[in-house]
């Protein structure tokens, strides 16, 4: 606090490389950060897709150095994943870390990292700012429009004991430099698209209804969900749309830099238990949810939805500020529709019995504190219940 006031931080990459082809100033970046031996966290569908073999020839063509590989990484990953790439990191005698794909390598690196100079493991490092020591050098090569964990300080990792999300956030575990390529993009599978760019619309919806949300954090968001209201369909509809991949990655890097310093909500507080209990995919737990969430929240921001509505292309000229709110809602249900998302959480296996347990540790989870209206325990369940 200042006089008063609340004072507020902006985190990003030190430095962003983004447009088509700029994942070939990778081994002039490794040079710049003076790596001797790079370690690649990765998983094994990128690796199958060739991916991974074509970023350690390009290391090898333009630094001469051998990365060593680590592609263990599963989706929704876990405090193992963590503990077995730090053995190999170390056993390796590493000096900087590598992510290359979507929001799975990119956190299971963080995870890595942190521990490599903080010590302990990676639950000691549970909610806000919890390290001491600065990461490793690191590079985050994204290959998916949707999370934008190559540029945050958020890093999710599942406790396999508890069955629960850990949310680690930090801001020593903001990537040193994130690349955005379209070109590594075009691949990506349809419901892939979808899903991680619903993921991004809800970042950056849930950033500009956050009770600490910045005229700067603002900007961000209403841009991004413009961004994926006019091309999310435009990419679904043909991957090798190099236009609408280029316009998604900046979309889903400005819903980033939306959350990343306005938070989120308890969209992202919900979706974490479907994760962690049931093992979903993040992105379709996203879109499913934030329509209910978004109901709850309308009363507390309305004016708000009323924008969001406005940058989803809708029409609201002669209605009442109730039902230009109501038109957001809409939105996201026909985006979400149009690119196939599945309409309910029954369609995952979600069973009613256990929403009790993952609406309590919902309440618990640090991307609830940013939600504009405070839920009850009784409210969470209700909301679980509207989405099955």
């Amino acid at each position: 606090m200042a006089n008063g006031e609340a004072v507020y931080g902006f985190y990003i990459p030190t430095v962003t490389l983004m447009g088509i082809g700029s994942h070939k100033q990778l081994g002039e970046q490794i040079k710049t950060l003076g790596a001797k031996k790079p370690f690649l966290v990765t998983d094994k569908g990128i690796t199958g897709a060739g991916l991974t073999q074509q970023i350690v020839d390009l290391i090898k063509e333009e630094t001469g150095t051998d990365t060593i590989v680590y592609d263990e990484t599963v989706p929704n990953p876990t405090d193992k994943n963590v503990e077995k790439g730090l053995a190999v990191y170390k056993e390796n005698g590493c000096d900087m870390i590598i992510t290359l794909g979507g929001g799975s390598p990119h956190d299971c690196g963080k995870g890595i990292g942190i521990v490599a100079t903080n010590g302990g493991t990676i639950h000691d490092y549970e909610g806000v700012d919890q390290s001491t020591k600065p990461m490793p050098p690191f590079i985050a090569i994204n290959t998916t429009a949707g999370t934008a964990s190559e540029m945050t300080r958020f890093c999710i990792i599942t406790d396999t004991s508890r069955k629960v999300k850990m949310a680690i956030v930090d801001w020593r575990v903001t990537p040193t430099i994130a690349i955005n390529d379209p070109l590594l993009m075009v691949g990506m599978p349809s419901f892939l698209t979808a899903a991680t760019g619903m993921d991004a619309l809800t970042h950056a919806v849930e950033a500009y209804v956050s009770t600490i949300a910045t005229p700067v954090t603002d900007a961000c968001a209403l841009k991004a969900i413009e961004l994926v209201s006019d091309y999310l369909r435009k990419v679904v509809a043909n991957g090798e749309d190099i236009e609408a991949r280029d316009k998604m990655a900046y979309a889903e890097y400005l819903a980033g830099m939306a959350f990343n310093n306005a938070s989120l909500g308890h969209v992202h507080a919900m979706a974490h238990q479907l994760g962690g209990f049931y093992d979903l995919p993040h992105g379709v737990c996203n879109a499913i949810l934030l329509p209910h969430v978004s109901r709850f929240n309308l009363i507390a921001k309305l004016d708000r939805f009323v924008d969001i509505a406005v940058a989803m292309g809708e029409n609201v000229d002669g209605l009442s500020t109730r039902d230009a709110a109501e038109k957001a809602l809409t939105a996201i249900q026909t985006l979400s529709r149009d690119v196939g998302i599945p309409a309910n959480l029954t369609e995952l296996g979600v069973k009613e019995e256990d929403l009790p347990i993952m609406a309590g540790n919902a309440q618990k989870d640090a991307c609830g504190a940013t939600n504009p209206r405070r839920p009850s325990l009784e409210d969470v369940i209700a909301i679980y219940k509207s989405a099955l």
